[in-house]
């Protein structure tokens, strides 16, 4: 038998309309990369691809950088967005690029065993 939850429910459980689809993205920078030229590059990700398109990303790295990419507001990214970050990505001479499958951020966050 379902369980049938109202509105303020399925928000508290980001259910239904309010579940949040985000992805996991890897990069690296070429071995000897200067610290500034990381900064700058990570500071212009920000820029021209999180921020226009209404993203967040949560992350952090040296040469190897990893994190989580989602929607800054309650809603669901697509593969547009993926595409987005692998394009800017792969035309700013980063290496080792990956992009996860889509997830929901709260129940199915994928862990390292």
């Amino acid at each position: 038998m379902a369980i049938k939850r109202n509105q303020r429910q399925r928000k508290k459980m980001h259910l239904a309309e309010f579940q949040e689809l985000g992805f996991l993205v890897k990069w690296q920078f070429a071995e000897g990369t200067s610290v500034e030229q990381i900064d700058s590059t990570v500071d212009r990700f920000i820029a021209e691809v999180i921020q226009p398109n209404g993203l967040a990303y949560e992350g952090s790295g040296y040469l190897h950088w990893e994190g989580l990419v989602c929607l800054e507001k309650i809603g669901k990214c697509d593969a547009k967005h993926q595409e987005l970050v692998k394009n800017w990505l792969s035309q700013n001479s980063l290496q080792q690029i990956e992009i996860s499958e889509l997830f929901d951020i709260w129940w199915d966050y994928p862990t390292n065993a």
